[in-house]
């Protein structure tokens, strides 16, 4: 099988359990974003100039829909696109449960009803452990751009090469906490791992194994992909670990890339 179809099978194993393991049921998890809408997107909202109000948002593979909620109670017109079935049915939960509107696209991203490209967005938002599920980034970005109106931003969000590819961490305190470089950073091979929400079903780790496959990029084909698929590259952040955890503050966990799409009327 090709491996958008063993992953499209994994995340349709088991992601519903897993949403009420991290954040409860719907209604539980709707209460707590009720209370403080930012505080689910804290680290992404000041990309969107923090005025989210009026605005149409796409959240490409936006999974369980907390972060579409979220947007959603501040404002925004959000429309989420998933092939998961799980997650769309734990996210509309969660939106009828907080009160807010949000449109669920069950669909592959790739291929996407044409009638989503009919009514261009302010905002095109990817976050988080995406960019590696695609074995080539440019149909990615051409159907981001295309969904985007003339000046509209994309918004990625995602895990950083060195951490996701180079270094290997070990230790759970500051004075033992050892990092390693253990991987190859230009490697382009196919890599099998647990999906995500695999450590918060029944078992965790120890559970039956639902396999993805993920071609890790570098910080620079990430960066070339967005400027060849038409979009003029405004801001690009490396963070570090934003937790309350700094054993890991001295190197890159997320990247930020913000862009523009060309107006060329």
């Amino acid at each position: 099988m090709e491996s958008s179809e063993l992953n499209k099978q994994a995340w349709n194993g088991g992601a519903y359990q897993a949403w009420e393991k991290r954040f409860g049921t719907p209604e539980q998890a709707a209460e707590r974003i009720k209370r403080n809408p930012v505080k689910s997107i804290q680290h992404v909202y000041k990309y969107f100039d923090e005025q989210v109000e009026g605005k149409r948002v796409m959240n490409l593979m936006g999974s369980n829909g907390v972060k579409g909620v979220a947007f959603a109670l501040l404002g925004a017109e959000v429309t989420v696109a998933d092939f998961s079935r799980e997650n769309q049915q734990y996210a509309e939960e969660l939106a009828r449960a907080a009160g807010v509107e949000l449109r669920y696209v069950l669909s592959d991203v790739l291929h996407l009803p044409e009638e989503e490209f009919e009514h261009p967005y302010d905002v095109v938002f990817m976050e988080n452990g995406i960019l590696h599920y695609f074995k080539d980034l440019k149909p990615l970005l051409d159907s981001a751009t295309r969904l985007l109106k003339p000046r509209g931003r994309l918004v990625i969000q995602d895990f950083h090469p060195v951490s996701t590819k180079l270094i290997t961490s070990t230790g759970t305190t500051a004075k033992i906490r050892k990092h390693k470089v253990t991987g190859d950073y230009f490697s382009t091979a196919l890599e099998a791992s647990d999906v995500s929400f695999q450590k918060y079903l029944e078992g965790g780790e120890n559970s039956s194994p639902n396999t993805v496959y993920l071609r890790k990029w570098t910080l620079g084909e990430i960066v070339t992909a967005v400027a060849d698929a038409g979009l003029f590259i405004k801001k690009l952040e490396e963070t570090p670990n934003l937790s309350s955890d700094v054993f890991d503050k001295g190197i890159p966990k997320t990247f930020t890339i913000v862009a523009e799409k060309i107006d060329i009327s």
